[in-house]
Order: structure tokens, then C-alpha cells, then sequence
């Protein structure tokens, strides 16, 4: 166990002094106790580390701005500890920073495995989104439903203590240092670097996970040169926890047979290590075993030139709106109205929206104003939603109407005021 300054984590070891180290990073919202059943046989080889993220599992809540930031915070603990060389094994915002370590730190790392990772976690509008509800309700709402997102429902139902578990991690999550963490996830973007990842990788997924799915994890294995996918059945987003069998099996064999030697800076080569022993394959995990793919999937490659702006635009449109919203006005569109509804999507979303010089935020801000000015009630109700699912704060759209009502007019901010409360406070209210 670990005393925590700001610039370290709080971390455990388990295993022999002597032995290779082989780091285990945790998933948002969990603690290192998510890799508890990988313990007793990893433990048998390895020097295992295991580390808290800022703010979880009663750590120091010092929030981390950015995926580099945690990394270093990673490396300022281990340089206190004179672990040099190391293996590392990271779920989902772990696994980010097992990229992170890959690509900025290569001489650091001996093999790596990502588990239920990407090289870009959805979109950044999502994990704003989430911190809206987070400052606005507190961690309880994203708690409630951390199971769905977590474990398939077999598993829930037939796990119930496992499941409340889970609940009470996140309930004990520190706020601040959570939502620091979505705005780290929501900025990292690693796609264009794939290649520069030399280190041997097994990318490990659950094949029902709906959150960083075998999607992503074979984007990641096209990608990184020496990469190998493993899918593990029956298991969703933490794997770990719900088949850990598989993933100790998985990992073991990962590690003993892909340890990438040193580098020794003064020779240029690469220099001999002691390399983890081969161990036996462990018991086959229940119910069912993982299936590895050895071969790296092909991941289609994105048209060149600009893509057809209907669907760009129908895609942009469904982010910032909401599928219902979207759905529902498409299903309304007849022979009068469906050419205006593929012109609203082509130009207004697929070309306005889709350019880069102001970010969603600000087209928010610009487009609730206007609609203040015009009066378009109806619209400006569902703009309102939109803001906030595109990272705009209840308070940061009340400055906005505020702003209006200087240079809109009173009488119109005051109708515009009514109808954004009413929208913030359904849509910022947990749903029982």
C-alpha cells in the first residue's frame, strides 16, 4: 500500500520482490479491486502493481486534465519505486494509458494488452455530456446504471453481489476527479499514431461489450504493427471481472511469451533481460473459453475527398439532437416535406455543422442566441437539449440567455428562460 503525494497514485504490490513487474490499470469508475481474481495466479510470476486512478477508491482526489498527464503521474510513482521496465495490462481508460505509455515511453514498456480499449472513446460530446449529469446530480445516476454498461444481464442477475459492487465503486468515485477523467478520455485520439506502436500487444475484448466493442478493438489490431485480437465470449466491457478466467489465461500466456527485451540507449541494441519464465497453461475458464484471432482483421479504410454530406450530416445530426428527435422527424417527412428534411440534413448538418472552425460548444452558443432572436420556441427546445449533450453546462446556457436578453430583448429572453428551464430540468433529473 502507498502514501500518495499529488503528483504520484495510489498503488499495492502483490507477488515475489524479485520477479518481473507487470502492471495492471483500472477502467473509469472502478479500483484496483477490479482485477482482484487475476491475482493469485498472475501474483505466481509476476511482481504485480496495481494503481488507483485520482479520486477512486479513496484516493487523493488530485484530478488529472489529460491521458499524458495520468501517464506521467504513472511514471513519477514507479520512478519513486525504481521500477524501470515493466509489462502493463490496462482496461479501457487504462488501456489508454497503456497507448499513451506505447507511443510517448516505448523504453519502458516490455508488452502490453489492451482490454477493452480505443484508440478514441466514442466522442468527446458524450463524455461531456456525462459530466453534465455528474455536476448536476452527482456520480448516483451514472452509478444506478454502470451495470448495463459493464456486464452482459445474465451476469448482472445472476451476480447480484458483484453488481452491487460495482454500484458503490462509482458511488465513491469523487466527482471532480471523475469528470476530469471523461474530459481526459474525451480528448484522447490516437488513431493516426497506431503505427508508431512497436511494442508485441494482445488486444482483449468481451464480445457483447457494447462500450469499446470488437469494432474497436480490431481498429486497434489493424493499426499496431504486432498486435493479436483475443475475443472473449459471454462477456461485456469488464471482462476482467465478469470472465476472469479467460482474461488470466489470456494474460499469462501474453506475457510469458511476448516480453520485448530492453533497449539500452548506450549501444543502441537491444539488451538481454531476464524474460518472465514460461509457465503451464492455466485451468480452462467457465463457462465458456476465449477465442483468440490471431490474424489482424481489416478495418475499411474512410473514402478519400470529402464523404457524402447526407450521411455525414444524418450522422452529426443524430449526435447533437438525439436519435428520438432525428427518428421521429424523418418519420413525419412525406412527399411534401422529405425534400426539406434531406436538405436540413445535407447542408445545416452536413456542411454548417461539420466545419472545423468552431467546435459544437460554440455553435451552441450561437445557435441558442439566434433562435432567442427569431423566437422559434419549439426549436429552441430541443437546441437546449442539444447544448447540453454538447458539453454546455445548465449555468453555461443561462449566461447565453442572459447575453440574449441584452441584445435580443427582454420579452424575448423572459419566454426563452421558461422554456430552457423546463428542458434542463428533465433532462438533468435521474430517471428512476
Amino acid at each position: 500500500m502507498s502514501e500518495t503525494p499529488s503528483n504520484t497514485l495510489q498503488y499495492r504490490f502483490d507477488g515475489p520482490e524479485e520477479a518481473p513487474v507487470l502492471i495492471l490499470g483500472p477502467s473509469l469508475g472502478t479500483t484496483w479491486h477490479m482485477w482482484d481474481r487475476q491475482i493469485p495466479e498472475l501474483a505466481k510470476q509476476w511482481r504485480v502493481f496495481r494503481y488507483d486512478l485520482p479520486g477512486h477508491g479513496g484516493a487523493p482526489a488530485h484530478p488529472v486534465g489529460s491521458v499524458a498527464d495520468l501517464t506521467s503521474r504513472l511514471l513519477a510513482t514507479l520512478d519513486g519505486l525504481g521500477v524501470q521496465r515493466f509489462g502493463y495490462a490496462g482496461c479501457a481508460l487504462g488501456g489508454a494509458v497503456g497507448i499513451e505509455l506505447a507511443l510517448r515511453h516505448p523504453e519502458r514498456l516490455s508488452s502490453l494488452a489492451l482490454i477493452a480499449a480505443s484508440p478514441r472513446f466514442g466522442t468527446a460530446d458524450e463524455f461531456r455530456q456525462r459530466g453534465v449529469i455528474v455536476r448536476t446530480n452527482g456520480l448516483d445516476p451514472i452509478a444506478r446504471t454502470s451495470p448495463e454498461r459493464w456486464f452482459t444481464s445474465g451476469f448482472a442477475a445472476a451476480q447480484p453481489a458483484i453488481t452491487g459492487w460495482a454500484v458503490q465503486m462509482v458511488r465513491t468515485t469523487d466527482p471532480g476527479c471523475y469528470i476530469a477523467a471523461c474530459e481526459a478520455l474525451a480528448a484522447f485520439d490516437v488513431r493516426a499514431e497506431l503505427g508508431r506502436i512497436g511494442v508485441p500487444t494482445l488486444v482483449l475484448v468481451g464480445s457483447e461489450d457494447q462500450v469499446t466493442g470488437p469494432a474497436e478493438a480490431r481498429t486497434l489490431v489493424a493499426g499496431i504493427p504486432d498486435a493479436r485480437l483475443a475475443v472473449v465470449p459471454g462477456a461485456s466491457h469488464l471482462v476482467p471481472v465478469e470472465q476472469p478466467a479467460a482474461v488470466t489465461d489470456l494474460l499469462g500466456h501474453h506475457f510469458s511469451t511476448a516480453w520485448q527485451p530492453a533497449f539500452d540507449a548506450t549501444t543502441g541494441q537491444l539488451a538481454a533481460i531476464t524474460a518472465p519464465p514460461v509457465k503451464p497453461v492455466l485451468a480452462a475458464p467457465a463457462p465458456v473459453a476465449p477465442v483468440a484471432e490471431i490474424a489482424p482483421a481489416v478495418v475499411a479504410a474512410e473514402p478519400a475527398g470529402r464523404a457524402d454530406r447526407y450521411e455525414v450530416g444524418l450522422k452529426i445530426r443524430r449526435e447533437v439532437l438525439g436519435d428520438a428527435h432525428v427518428d421521429q422527424a424523418l418519420a413525419t417527412a412525406d412527399d411534401f416535406s422529405g425534400d426539406f428534411q434531406e436538405f436540413v440534413t445535407r447542408y445545416a448538418w452536413g456542411e454548417i455543422w461539420d466545419r472545423p472552425g468552431l467546435d459544437r460548444r460554440v455553435r451552441s452558443c450561437v445557435t441558442l442566441t439566434a433562435l432567442v432572436a427569431g423566437g422559434h420556441l419549439e426549436e429552441l427546445a430541443f437546441h437546449t437539449r442539444a447544448a447540453l449533450r454538447n458539453g454546455l453546462t445548465p449555468a453555461e446556457i443561462k449566461e447565453v440567455l442572459l447575453q440574449a436578453a441584452v441584445y435580443c430583448g427582454v420579452p424575448a429572453a423572459n419566454s426563452a428562460f421558461k422554456v430552457a428551464q423546463q428542458v434542463i430540468r428533465e433532462e438533468t433529473t435521474p430517471q428512476e
